[in-house]
């Protein structure tokens, strides 16, 4: 029993006191994935959440679905989920959670952070002061649980604000922005008018399900009463959840940091009022046994602040695909930006103009211009308002945070200040150091000197010449203008047979198209065009192109549209080939073509798109010469993912025992071999709600062995689906040879790696 007299003095909560590496403050998927990367290198890191779960806008508080720069597959940007830790996250997601259940996917992250033994976590904590050695630098950050009434000192010579409002930098004084800047600052075409709004707002969700049996409701008092005070209410879908109401957003006229409960009152205000509209207007049918499962309590925000950082991101660096000497990441998600008056808005709910490509995203956005010690991640990086609705999604801020984190280690290893990180061997260092871990920099491969593969030979027991893709499967329909995306290879003539069902006597219109930024994937140039006579029924047409592509990369045999023609599938599917149809996306703004107002700023182009599985079968077809793209040159290139050609190596699907081999002259001391396997970069793997075909991409090789170069086994993996493996020997072993055998991953896809790495 404890008994306490009474005290004339105030008494104290327990204090703790902390002394770390690196600490992050906000738990959100950015404060995770730099938390990750940064233990995963040796670094002591304190990661402070003040609520009860991680994962911020993505966590079971919020459930909205993390996408990047894949965009729900809906714009031209193929294989471009993010690498890393976020891509482990996603991929580990799937495996566990394909339904996409947010209480789930809270403990995949919940895991991912406890398994690391160098990360301190403090979830219910909430940083409310900066203690500063000096006018530029921090020394410590101080925070309250209210669960434990514990408070919490934690010095380290290293932060990073990723708390969403910037608390910690904020009350370190550094620099920042609220609202949107004016046209002549930055010279961005699509910055709003202030008619228009400054600040996107918060949103807020619910869940339904029907019971077996009929379930009344009566709203409270608070509840919206005429459901016309939002213009889009027609829109309101009986069985539509979760951030599928995206569009219930409030408080873009207000201060998105100081009226958060004033906004999240009238968003419950909407829900229950929206809910009360459903079951009770007579407007629904067949909603009697229909109950509201879930309610947020936290509402998702999208902006508040944004710090200055050594450079800021605007429009022109994402439209133009501007390149950087200090790229670190890529983004890809359109800009996103919505009216200021969220769901009483009459205007559309968001105005979304994508880029025809992903986009390099410079390390400087990331280190404060004004305080020496601190990075900034998450939703408020050194970006325009007009680039941050882009720069604002979760599996961007994940994938940009893993480069602080690695960052970070990289400063307590070399004792030096974020802004060293800029002096090239650190600044190589840390992109090469971020390629090894699967970032996947844009124009920027994994060193040769990094990869003992280098220095060998590699071979291999077959590797696909892709002459044919079977005609083995169902038809599908010109109703939409179909292409075969392929990697191709300049002043190449080739020759391709499809087979065609006519409904009754037409033309096809094929043609040849590639893109004109070679690493991209929008078919903007137009190489050929041929036109074909078909008879009625079904048959086989052959066709040619006399002129080729002028430099080697992705193509596109297109089909155009042309109802009364049924085009032949296959079953079989290939790493770095698939097909795409010019296809309407209206959940990102995608209605077949790009066709904004002039004077925007923004391009006008088609939107060429995959579907998902289980459909997105390849177009079937004989190709005349066979397409060399898939030998083991790819091995030890540098690059883990499609990117300007194939870059895999893929055996031959009639190869019953596929097995790479690689051999050096003479010894080399190996200590660890990463494989690079293909998760399928292309699908976005939303982490809630809308679930997936699968819980295994189906190109992903599920069982290996690998061996040294007299039969020894030196490890053994069954179901794999990981997209990369990372084998660690205790101590260096002297090998002179490596045999990788493998299985395909079904009767359908040949196995395939990207990337070897022996180190």
């Amino acid at each position: 029993m404890l008994l306490e007299k009474y005290s004339k003095q105030e008494r104290g909560n327990s204090t703790i006191n902390l002394v770390s590496d690196f600490v992050i403050v906000g738990g959100g998927v950015a404060g995770v994935c730099a938390a990750i990367t940064a233990a995963r290198q040796g670094i002591k890191t304190v990661l402070i959440q003040d609520r009860p779960v991680l994962g911020g806008n993505a966590s079971s508080e919020v459930r909205l679905w993390i996408l990047g720069a894949t965009s729900h597959m809906g714009n031209n940007n193929r294989w471009a989920r993010e690498g890393g830790v976020i891509d482990e996250i996603l991929v580990e997601n799937m495996y566990r959670n394909k339904e996409g259940n947010a209480v789930i996917f809270d403990t995949v992250l919940l895991e991912k952070v406890l398994n690391e033994t160098n990360i301190t976590l403090l979830l219910n904590t909430s940083v409310y002061d900066v203690e500063k050695s000096n006018d530029s630098s921090i020394k410590s950050v101080t925070a309250f649980n209210s669960q434990n009434s514990t408070t919490y000192v934690v010095n380290a010579p290293l932060f990073c604000d990723a708390s969403g409002d910037g608390i910690v930098a904020f009350k370190a004084g550094a620099s920042f922005r609220m609202g949107a800047e004016k046209k002549e600052e930055f010279g961005e075409l699509f910055a709003p008018e202030k008619s228009y709004g400054e600040l996107l707002g918060h949103s807020m969700y619910f869940y339904s399900k029907r019971e077996d049996h009929p379930v009344t409701y009566r709203p409270p008092d608070f509840a919206l009463k005429d459901i016309t005070e939002i213009p889009r209410y027609k829109a309101i879908g009986k069985d539509d959840k979760g951030c599928r109401f995206w569009w219930f957003e409030f408080g873009g006229r207000k201060n998105t940091i100081y009226d958060t409960e004033e906004i999240k009152y009238e968003l419950w205000k909407v829900i229950y009022g929206v809910w009360d509209y459903i079951k009770n207007s007579g407007e629904f049918d067949d909603v009697e046994n229909h109950t509201l499962e879930w309610v947020g309590t936290v509402p998702g925000k999208r902006e508040s602040r944004r710090f200055d950082g050594l450079y800021m991101i605007k429009q022109q660096d994402v439209i133009e695909q501007k390149t950087f000497y200090d790229a670190i990441a890529f983004g890809g998600w359109a800009i996103d930006l919505h009216p200021a008056d969220g769901v009483y808005s009459k205007l559309s709910g968001c105005t979304q103009w994508h880029s025809k490509g992903i986009y390099q995203i410079p390390y400087r956005s990331f280190v404060s211009k004004d305080i020496d010690n601190l990075f900034y991640a998450g939703r408020i990086i050194s970006a325009t308002h007009v680039a941050f609705g882009s720069t604002r999604v979760m599996a961007t801020t994940g994938f940009c945070a893993q480069a602080v984190g690695m960052a970070a280690a990289i400063c307590t290893h070399n004792n030096i200040l974020p802004k060293n990180i800029l002096e090239s061997d650190f600044l190589k260092l840390l992109q090469d150091k971020l390629n090894i871990n699967g970032q996947s920099i844009p124009n920027i491969p994994i060193k040769s000197s990094s990869n003992l593969i280098t220095s060998g030979t590699v071979s291999a027991s077959s590797s696909l010449e892709l002459k044919s893709i079977p005609f083995d499967g169902a038809w599908t329909n010109l109703g939409t203008a179909a292409a075969q995306l392929l990697p191709l290879s300049a002043h190449t003539k080739y020759e391709f047979t499809v087979c065609v069902n006519a409904e009754e006597d037409t033309t096809l219109e094929v043609q040849l198209r590639s893109s004109a930024n070679a690493k991209s994937y929008t078919p903007d140039v137009l190489v050929e065009t041929v036109t074909i006579e078909l008879k009625k029924g079904a048959q086989h047409v052959s066709f040619s192109f006399h002129k080729s592509i002028k430099e080697t990369q992705y193509a596109f045999v297109t089909f155009l549209k042309n109802e009364k023609i049924n085009l032949k599938n296959s079953t079989k599917r290939y790493s770095g080939v698939l097909s795409v149809f010019n296809g309407v996306n209206k959940a990102v703004s995608n209605n077949g073509k790009q066709t904004p107002p002039e004077g925007l700023g923004v391009d006008t182009f088609e939107f060429w798109i995959p579907q998902r599985r289980p459909e997105g079968h390849n177009i079937a077809m004989e190709i005349s010469p066979a397409i060399a793209a898939f030998d083991v040159s790819n091995i030890g290139n540098g690059y883990v993912r499609p990117w300007g050609t194939t870059n895999a190596w893929v055996a031959d699907l009639e190869d019953e025992n596929p097995k790479l081999t690689i051999s050096w002259k003479e010894e080399v001391a190996l200590q660890e071999i990463k494989i690079f396997f293909d998760t399928d970069y292309d699908h976005p793997m939303e982490s809630t709600l809308m679930g997936h075909p699968e819980d295994v991409t189906p190109f992903c090789v599920r069982n290996y062995t690998i061996k040294d170069n007299i039969g020894n086994v030196l490890f053994k993996k069954e179901g794999n689906y990981q997209t990369i493996n990372t084998v660690t020997f205790e101590s260096s072993i002297k090998i002179s040879g490596l045999v990788i055998e493998m299985e395909h991953p079904s009767e359908n896809v040949p196995a395939s790696i990207f990337e070897i790495l022996c180190m």
